[in-house]
């Protein structure tokens, strides 16, 4: 191990700069600086060498130029071992750096801001830091690069332990930390800019940048090895950003049904509750409160709510604590849990609470796509924020909905968007009576959600994800006792489906938007 005399130290983000330059001084190195980060060194009163005195040029462009000279690369990229690279670095009178210890120009923070101008973008994009950390990684053997503040304490007690060297171990390490950092930089660049000269609306390179939240013990099964990746810039209320208060770890299949959960949740301004079970709705209902809410999501199908996952956008009370006792439920996502139900829920060691904040206030929705990965692939769209008001909705039949049954299809519409297509609902007064998720044709999905519903489907809205391609389906819902059905329309047979439901007595309304979910 080569121990560590000369460090350069340039950072934008001066967190812990102060604290780091004086534990390296215990180790008698020579620092060396740039512009505010050397101001700052100085203002406490640590020594350090100003940039340009290494160089023997000064700082100019407004400060574009002032590390990328050979006095510093050649100190950072000369192989030690190699005879021919020290006889150069002796011949130009070039020392060695030990350690560099950059970050850069925050790009990602200054695009972020409401109207940022090109130009405030592009003096934003840093050029000596990435130079100088994609040197010093390429030789991490003899030089240790460090660009996050959050490894200052763990190098200090690396030098420590090896009396003023940094180990083989730390060193690969934070390489690999330097050329993560360089990755996402330039990514953020790249995402930027492609955006204001792209003509299409979907971006030519698509790239993702997530961080590992945590090892899951495996996937959906346990053969598949798996993990929980996210996003630093998720804002919206999602799983990804909820704090688990108890339980057990969440696995692979708590948190695909959790964030289909939690997207249900959030079609809803109203006290509203959903249960889920591999990723469709068994039971979801909105009311006047929280607790009467829950009761009738919960009841709509107890047999499939057994082992659910449970989102809801008030905070859950102890009643709701008490009424799940006695009942298995795999988790519960809420945006705050009162002391008195966390106190009771506590007691249930197998039960999963997740608190995410924002559940249940206006949501403002992040700018980003819906992605599913195919094998060598991505498909890239939009999110399906499609909402419909009252006055959308055009009726086809000669008998025309009841105000109860127009709002009972508005709820079952924001719902049924989130069921596997094939997709029919069975709702009335606010509550899903018959799920038919995932059919492989409709009038097979009527027939599930009918028989589901039994007799509380008298009376009922059916709701339908898109069209429906005969009249079949009509007529099976017409057998259960449905009043009124909402569907997209466009079928080729949309008179033959229509002239059904005034044969059967049936108000349709179509809407025009598709809600397929694969």
């Amino acid at each position: 191990m080569i121990k560590v005399k000369r460090v350069l130290i340039s950072v934008s983000d001066k967190t812990g700069i102060v604290d780091f330059a004086k534990a390296l001084k215990k180790f008698g190195v020579t620092i060396i600086s740039t512009g505010g980060t050397s101001k700052s060194l100085k203002d406490a009163g640590i020594d350090c060498m100003d940039i340009s005195d290494v160089t023997g040029f000064p700082e100019m462009l407004d400060g574009r130029v002032k590390t990328l000279h050979p006095k510093i690369h050649g100190g950072l990229l000369a192989l030690r071992e190699k005879k021919e690279h020290m006889d150069v670095i002796k011949e130009h009178n070039i020392e060695m750096i030990d350690m560099v210890v950059v970050n850069l120009y925050p790009f990602e923070k200054t695009v972020a801001k409401p109207n940022v101008t090109i130009e405030e973008a592009i003096e934003n994009i840093d050029i000596g830091g990435p130079s100088m950390i994609r040197s010093a990684s390429k030789n991490y053997e003899s030089v240790c690069v460090i660009v996050n503040p959050a490894f200052y304490a763990e190098v200090i007690a690396d030098l420590e332990k090896n009396s003023g060297a940094v180990s083989a171990e730390i060193k690969k390490r934070m390489m690999i930390e330097a050329f993560k950092h360089t990755y996402e930089y330039d990514m953020n660049i790249y995402n930027f800019f492609s955006k204001k000269v792209q003509t299409g609306d979907m971006p030519e390179m698509f790239n993702l940048s997530m961080r590992k939240a945590q090892d899951l013990r495996y996937g959906e099964n346990p053969h598949q090895k798996a993990a929980f990746y996210v996003s630093n810039k998720a804002k919206e209320p999602s799983i990804s950003n909820g704090k688990q208060l108890h339980g057990k770890e969440l696995s692979y299949n708590n948190i695909m049904d959790a964030d289909a959960a939690v997207e249900i949740i959030k079609e809803f301004s109203e006290p509203a509750v959903t249960i889920i079970k591999h990723a469709n709705p068994c039971g979801t209902a909105v009311a006047k409160d929280l607790d009467t809410a829950f009761v009738l999501a919960y009841e709509a199908d107890p047999l499939s709510a057994f082992g659910g996952i449970i989102a809801v956008n008030r905070k859950v009370t102890a009643k709701i604590a008490e009424y799940l006792t006695g009942k298995f439920v795999e988790l519960v996502a809420a945006p705050e849990f009162s002391p008195e139900a966390l106190e009771i829920l506590k007691k249930k060691k197998d039960i999963r609470l997740v608190e995410i904040k924002g559940l249940g206030s206006e949501i403002t929705r992040d700018a980003e796509f819906a992605v599913r990965k195919v094998i060598g692939g991505v498909l890239v769209q939009d999110r399906d924020l499609k909402s419909l008001s009252e006055g959308e909705l055009k009726v086809v039949t000669k008998k025309t909905p009841a105000k109860e049954e127009l709002k009972d299809m508005l709820f079952g519409w924001k719902v049924v968007k989130h069921v596997k297509s094939n997709a029919i609902l069975i709702v009335k007064n606010g509550v899903t009576l018959g799920v038919g998720a995932g059919q492989m044709n409709r009038v097979g999905s009527v027939k599930i959600a009918s028989e589901q519903a039994g007799e509380k489907a008298k009376g009922a809205v059916l709701c339908s994800d898109a069209f429906f391609p005969k009249a079949d389906g009509v007529e099976a819902a017409k057998k259960a006792g449905i009043t009124a059905i909402i569907q997209t329309g466009g079928s080729v047979k949309d008179q033959e489906v229509i002239d059904a439901a005034d044969r059967l007595g049936i108000a349709m309304v179509m809407t025009g938007v598709r809600h397929f979910k694969h």
